[in-house]
């Protein structure tokens, strides 16, 4: 996701050698467009094209654009492309950020994606780490390719490290929280236990056991 005319679309082709309309005007994406890729250490991994950002957007597109927005809320990890060659950088992050804080998006972990270095003079693909060496910024150019190796690099850093594995043995009376985990795609492996419990092998988005363990507190007693 990102500010239009970041080169979302040209960035998502890149990656999943689709055929995503990619144009330099407005809401060229209309909505969200899904793609699977394969991530190193991580797996399969659902890619999401969204419709581009705008600020000042005219009062009777707003439900219609945040409508859009929705699949953003589940999301692991929000790429955040950025056209870095744009001088209003800043102010086009700053709309994103706004949009995201009132969809209530904004706490999901974010990597942002400087787009379009092949338009700076002089300027390498690099990942850009915070203080504990974690991948916070990619710089690369979707247009000629450069940077896209250092890309997947920091989705394998970022997506193994946003991932919550688990092993469970739930009660038999527990038969709704089982079902919790299936609706979510959650479970890898379950097995019958002699006492009649069901024990559970899961792997889901940090962010979706987070808000489990809030809307089901018991679930932590049944941790393995």
């Amino acid at each position: 996701m990102g500010y239009t005319n970041a080169g979302k679309s040209t960035l998502f082709n890149r990656i999943t050698e689709a055929r995503v309309y990619a144009a330099d005007q407005l809401f060229a994406t209309l909505d969200p467009t899904l793609r699977r890729i394969d991530v190193a250490d991580v797996g399969e991994t659902v890619l999401a094209d969204t419709v581009g950002f705008i600020r000042h957007l005219p009062h009777d597109l707003v439900a219609a654009f945040k409508a859009t927005l929705q699949e953003t809320r589940q999301a692991t990890l929000l790429l955040h492309v950025i056209d870095a060659a744009d001088v209003r950088v800043q102010e086009n992050i700053e709309a994103v950020n706004t949009v995201l804080e009132e969809i209530d998006a904004h706490e999901i972990p974010t990597l942002l994606v400087m787009n379009k270095i092949d338009m700076l003079e002089d300027f390498e693909p690099r990942i850009d780490r915070d203080e504990e060496n974690k991948p916070i910024r990619v710089w690369l150019s979707a247009q000629t390719g450069a940077g896209i190796p250092q890309l997947f690099q920091a989705l394998t850093e970022r997506l193994s490290g946003e991932v919550a594995q688990h092993t469970l043995r739930l009660p038999p009376q527990e038969g709704r929280l089982r079902s919790r985990f299936y609706q979510l795609q959650a479970i890898e492996k379950e097995w019958m236990e002699e006492d009649g419990s069901v024990s559970l092998q899961v792997r889901m988005p940090i962010v979706d056991w987070r808000r489990l363990c809030k809307q089901e507190p018991a679930l932590i007693d049944y941790l393995i």
